[in-house]
């Protein structure tokens, strides 16, 4: 009998698939006044959740970078809210640059994960609370990140996000391994996030990921 095949590991390809999409998908909603609704489910609005994202998107590059000690730190780039109840985060959008500019910081964000993780060498690891990621669970981090929080934006603006099976499939494996199959990977991303039901699973009210290497995993 031959070993089960493991599934494609996740890459900075993905990363650019899936930020491409976002972007195009976002670019939709031009209107400022629409992006200061709440996006979907969240307390933040579409505009604090697109900075928050792209923040996200940062914070996973500087942290791969980190090569010199302590290594089990967050990279100290000082942190904001703009309101209480906010998100706190080291990027800001100007708001004076309107949507274009917003979706650009959120592109440009990405980009610098996707760079950052193609080069980091084989030893590198980012902090983060879930345990050390390596350059495959720090992409994958950036995945969930985009992928969620697009779906939690076009909940707000009234777009549709439909994103690509084979990546919230190579996400869920390499970040997410005790996820039940049998389902759509992409409905199952949204239930291991905490964003929706499925058939014989209530919604989750606590959620988390596993940043360990697939062999040192349970």
């Amino acid at each position: 009998m031959s070993a089960p095949q493991q599934p494609a590991p996740v890459t900075a390809d993905d990363l650019d698939e899936v930020v491409r999409l976002a972007v195009e998908t976002l670019r939709q909603a031009a209107d400022p006044a629409a992006w200061d609704a709440p996006a979907g489910s969240l307390e933040w609005t579409c505009w604090e959740t697109a900075e928050h994202l792209a923040d996200d998107l940062f914070a996973y590059a500087v942290g791969l970078g980190l090569t010199t000690p302590p290594l089990d730190v967050y990279v100290p780039f000082a942190m904001e809210s703009r309101r209480p109840g906010g998100p706190e985060n080291s990027v800001h959008a100007d708001r004076a640059a309107g949507v274009t500019g917003l979706i650009q910081v959120l592109q440009s964000s990405g980009a610098l994960l996707a760079a950052v993780v193609r080069t980091a060498p084989p030893h590198a690891r980012a902090h983060h609370g879930f345990g050390p990621a390596d350059a495959s669970a720090s992409a994958a981090m950036g995945l969930v990140e985009t992928l969620v929080h697009v779906h939690d934006l076009t909940e707000g603006l009234g777009l549709t996000w439909d994103p690509p099976a084979d990546v919230c499939a190579r996400v869920l494996s390499r970040i997410f391994p005790d996820a039940p199959s049998g389902n759509d990977p992409w409905p199952t991303l949204l239930w291991a996030t905490g964003r929706a039901e499925l058939p014989g699973r209530p919604r989750l009210t606590r959620w988390r990921w596993h940043n360990e290497l697939p062999s040192q995993q349970s």
